[in-house]
């Protein structure tokens, strides 16, 4: 199977001071043929305004991932964790057996645009964590380097933050021109989500193309051929090995 979501079938939340497009059932947004995808239960593109932010809440037994693309964002938690995440920057909240956090936008002038994802954990009431990393241009750029990798996942070199499920995480910079094969397996499923750029994506299925926004739901055994053809720059976008 190979599902194409464009942007526009996106559901949008504009509440003023926040502005989300939720990729599955969220919040106000019940669509019982839409609530995930495999562990996968949500993936939310935010703009939060200058000034504004979430208030302390509470989760439990979520994985909670976060990439920040323009902005900063400051996070703080009750496990005492304070700190600005500038763009580039990923953030891992294993909630486990319960942590409060906020997000808020400190910028007086500039909004902050991060995408969130919730994942439901392989074992319940852990220990709650939190962790952050930057990944560099470089590093990402027309190669695959993991961001996320499962808590059990040992690799040489190896700079991934780890989460308590058996996903990995990849946030490529692909330029114009070139690509990059992802082994498909029969038992995983794959989300694509296209940040910027424009994508093409040729499998046994035939060819498709991502614009900004868009995204790929893939179950299915196949080479994914995935090529950057922005004719305005390099094309970034997140592809989420889960099971």
């Amino acid at each position: 199977m190979i599902k194409i979501i464009t942007s526009a079938e996106r559901h949008t939340s504009e509440k003023g001071w926040i502005h989300s497009e939720f990729s599955f059932s969220f919040a106000d947004y019940e669509d019982p043929s839409n609530s995930h995808f495999g562990c996968l239960l949500a993936h939310n593109d935010n703009q939060l305004q200058p000034q504004k932010g979430f208030r302390k809440h509470p989760h439990h037994d979520l994985e909670i991932v976060s990439y920040i693309i323009s902005g900063t964002l400051q996070h703080e938690d009750d496990l005492g964790n304070i700190h600005l995440l500038e763009a580039g920057t990923v953030q891992v909240i294993s909630a486990g057996t319960g942590l409060s956090h906020s997000e808020f936008n400190p910028s007086a002038a500039e909004p902050v645009r991060f995408l969130q994802m919730w994942f439901l954990p392989s074992l319940s009431r852990l220990e709650p964590k939190w962790e952050y990393r930057s990944f560099s241009e470089e590093t990402r750029t027309n190669q695959w380097n993991p961001i996320i990798v499962g808590q059990d996942v040992i690799q040489e070199n190896d700079q991934s933050l780890r989460i308590r499920q058996d996903v990995s995480i990849y946030l490529p910079i692909l330029e114009t021109g070139k690509e990059l094969v992802f082994p498909q397996k029969e038992d995983r499923r794959t989300h694509i989500f296209l940040i910027s750029g424009n994508l093409e994506i040729e499998c046994e299925d035939g060819i498709f193309h991502l614009e900004p926004g868009d995204a790929a739901r893939i179950h299915k055994a196949c080479d994914l051929h995935i090529k950057g053809n922005g004719s305005e720059g390099p094309s970034e976008f997140i592809l989420v090995d889960i099971p």
